[in-house]
């Protein structure tokens, strides 16, 4: 399945015309290309599923919450989706969104909770040799680089040490690796399978995480 051409020429004119009447003048294009981004968001469901667990798939809505933000423009000029992963046993998420000029996927933990991120900073704090791995792993920096992209302090988090050898990791408030495409990778026929090939390459990432939520320090089974 390929985005079209005319999905994203669709996207590039929602965002200049921004408007209530615009919208409804165009709604059958606007159907045409969401129909056009489900077809193409089901096939990498359909792909995730041949080597990872997927508890639930969410395509957001182009329509704005313009309640509490001073934007007051009505749509999103972008398709966005995401992919959890199961529940309690394996954690973490994928998300796409498809934007003119800004596309990018994204894997991880974007904003854990406080008992979970707490959990995965002590487990820095002793011993953050895997986590090293993962960033220096070949195949994770040809898709993503060499760090954890998210929100972080700027020092380390109440209780841990500020000299710690390993603090630019304690700093982070989330962790996700994300990867940005252009529009001319987004147009192309193997667009799926390049989002596929790097949420494969997020597994050894995904594991760690995964087993550092479902045990205590001790190793011991928590779930």
């Amino acid at each position: 399945m390929q985005f079209e051409k005319s999905s994203l020429s669709y996207l590039k004119k929602l965002k200049n015309n921004n408007n209530r009447d615009w919208f409804a003048e165009h709604k059958p294009t606007f159907i045409k290309a969401q129909n056009n981004a489900k077809q193409l968001y089901a096939e990498i469901r359909n792909n995730l599923e041949e080597h990872d667990e997927i508890e639930k798939f969410k395509l957001f809505r182009i329509y704005r919450d313009v309640r509490f933000s001073k934007d007051k423009t009505p749509y999103k000029h972008h398709f966005a989706g995401s992919f959890s992963r199961l529940g309690k046993q394996l954690r973490g998420g994928y998300y796409l969104r498809i934007r003119p000029g800004e596309s990018f996927l994204a894997g991880g933990f974007w904003e854990p909770n406080k008992e979970d991120l707490l959990r995965i900073r002590k487990e820095i704090e002793v011993d953050a040799t895997e986590f090293r791995e993962i960033l220096e792993d070949k195949n994770f920096q040809h898709y993503f680089g060499n760090s954890f992209k998210g929100d972080e302090l700027k020092t380390a988090p109440r209780g841990f040490d500020k000299e710690h050898p390993d603090v630019d990791l304690l700093r982070k408030k989330g962790f996700i690796a994300v990867r940005n495409f252009t529009d001319e990778e987004v147009l192309s026929p193997s667009f799926s399978s390049e989002v596929d090939s790097s949420y494969k390459a997020l597994r050894p990432f995904f594991n760690l995480f995964s087993d550092i939520l479902t045990t205590n320090l001790n190793g011991e089974i928590i779930i």
